[in-house]
C-alpha cells in the first residue's frame, strides 16, 4: 500500500440514505446543503442558509484559538463560496469549539493536521453534506511523475471528505507540501502565526501504538483542542 493510499484524507461517514425511506431535506440555493439522516450531527445544527446570491468575492478572517497556540485562517469566498459559507455558519454556532484535532500525518508526501469532528473519532460531522468546489489552479506535485497528483502547498486549508460531494465539517491544514489528487476543496490559508503552531504540533509527533511504535499517521502527541473558532477582522 502506498503512503498516499494509506493516508487518504477521508472521513468515515458517507451514507446518506434515510432508514425510513423519506428523502433528506435539501436547501434550494446554489449550495444545496443536504441532510444526512443516517449520519446525524455530532452537535445539532440546522441546515445552513443557502441564499440565491451566495457571496463569491472577498475573504473572511477566522480567529482560531487552540490549546497549542493561535491558528488564524483566511477563508477565500472566490475559491469555494459554499464551503466558506458553511464553515462560517458552523463557527457562529460554536460547532467547532472545544473539539480536538484527531489526526496528524507525517508521510514524506502528506503532512497535514485534520480537525473538525466533535467526536474526535474521524466519524463525526454536522448532519449535512454539500457539493465539492475542487481546485483547478494547483500545480502538479513534483514528487508524482504521472502528473495526477497536485501540490497542496504548506499553509493551505482544505476540506476532508468521504468521496465526491460529501463535504461536512472536517477540514485539514497543510504544514508541509503534500501531493494529493485534486479531490479536496481548498477554501483558504493559514496565517504565519498558525504555521508556527502547526510546526510545534508536528514536531511533537504522533502517538505510538502497540501495533506501530513509530507511526506516521494517527493521534497527535500534543493534544490540540480548538478552544474557539470565530470570524474576525483581517489585518
Amino acid at each position: 500500500m502506498t503512503a498516499l493510499a494509506a493516508a487518504a484524507l477521508v472521513v468515515s461517514w458517507g451514507s446518506v440514505a434515510s432508514a425510513s425511506g423519506a428523502p433528506p431535506r435539501t436547501t434550494h440555493g446554489p449550495c444545496r446543503y443536504t441532510q444526512t439522516p443516517d449520519e446525524p450531527a455530532a452537535r445539532r445544527v440546522p441546515l445552513p442558509p443557502d441564499p440565491r446570491h451566495t457571496p463569491r468575492h472577498g475573504t473572511v478572517g477566522m480567529a482560531v484559538r487552540t490549546s497549542q497556540g493561535p491558528l488564524p485562517l483566511r477563508l477565500d469566498r472566490a475559491k469555494a463560496p459554499c464551503t466558506v459559507q458553511s464553515f462560517v455558519y458552523l463557527a457562529r454556532h460554536r460547532f467547532y469549539d472545544r473539539t480536538v484535532c484527531h489526526r496528524l500525518t507525517a508521510y514524506p508526501t502528506l503532512k497535514v493536521l485534520q480537525c473538525g469532528d466533535p467526536t474526535s473519532t474521524g466519524e463525526g460531522g454536522p448532519g449535512y453534506k454539500y457539493k465539492d468546489e475542487l481546485p483547478v489552479d494547483l500545480p502538479p506535485a513534483p514528487s508524482d511523475p504521472t502528473g495526477v497528483r497536485r501540490l497542496y502547498g504548506r499553509g493551505l486549508l482544505a476540506m476532508a471528505n468521504a468521496g465526491p460531494n460529501t463535504n461536512g465539517s472536517q477540514f485539514f491544514v497543510v504544514y508541509g507540501d503534500s501531493a494529493l489528487r485534486p479531490n479536496y476543496t481548498v477554501f483558504g490559508t493559514v496565517g504565519a502565526a498558525g504555521l508556527k503552531t502547526l510546526d510545534k504540533i508536528a514536531a511533537g509527533g504522533i502517538e505510538a501504538t502497540a501495533q506501530d511504535p513509530a507511526p506516521v499517521d494517527g493521534t497527535p502527541v500534543l493534544r490540540t483542542e480548538l478552544l474557539s473558532v470565530r470570524p474576525s477582522c483581517l489585518p
